[in-house]
């Protein structure tokens, strides 16, 4: 299954199950120091950061490449849903007809199929930015329980990368989740599009990692790419 297709998948029960996303925006929006007026959100979801947006703006464009998530976007004549995907050259071509004063990117980037590129595109709008991009020690201790290698970059690859086309902050955040049984735990990984669609544990195994999983708690690493 693709990555847009789990997201559309779970669309309905999304917002039940990003509790770490919302704390991610909350960031980012902390670092919006005045209120800009034109706005591109690349990976807007189902507008969780859209809905968080206190300031009167003239629009706001949001881009996701999971139909069933754009579908509970909020939409008006100052909010524009694209079906697109950030990994697409054409995307940004069309975007380039736009004039952006702030480029959001709440827990999207990870996917990315090649971020370099993706950067590169996103600095030819020369506005200023706040991105949040998960890293690879998130779901650390689930993945080694599992032998499973993360599907995600290193924060340091991700730092080296913006390095090359932003010159702004850059931090990384820890955060855990509780759950009340290992079982819940892989509920909310399977409702809220984490995995990325990769099913890569048999049956033996995924009954093997319910048993042996030492944590009460999931892990997440966010890196912060954000203008200063």
């Amino acid at each position: 299954m693709k990555i847009s297709s789990e997201f559309s998948k779970h669309a309905l029960s999304y917002d039940t199950y990003n509790v770490i996303q919302n704390k991610v925006i909350d960031k980012l929006l902390l670092h919006v120091e005045n209120k800009p007026q034109n706005i591109l959100d690349l990976g807007c979801g189902n507008g969780s950061l859209c809905k968080k947006i206190d300031w009167k703006y003239k629009h706001f464009t949001g881009v996701d490449f999971a139909s069933g998530m754009l579908e509970l976007h909020p939409k008006s004549q100052k909010i524009e849903c694209i079906y697109g995907n950030f990994n697409d050259n054409t995307l940004f071509e069309n975007l380039s007809t736009y004039d952006y004063d702030f480029i959001f990117s709440a827990s999207a980037l990870q996917w990315a199929d090649d971020l370099d590129k993706v950067f590169a595109n996103i600095k030819k709008f020369n506005a200023p930015i706040a991105l949040a991009i998960f890293t690879s020690n998130t779901f650390k201790v689930l993945n080694k329980t599992a032998s499973v290698k993360s599907l995600l970059r290193t924060s340091d690859e991700v730092k080296k990368l913006q390095e090359k086309y932003f010159d702004v902050n850059f931090e990384v955040v820890n955060y855990k989740l509780e759950f009340e049984s290992t079982r819940d735990m892989f509920k909310y990984i399977k409702k809220s599009g984490v995995s990325g669609a990769r099913k890569v544990l048999s049956y033996k195994q995924s009954k093997k990692l319910l048993k042996e999983y030492p944590l009460s708690y999931l892990e997440f690493e966010v890196a912060f790419v954000y203008t200063k």
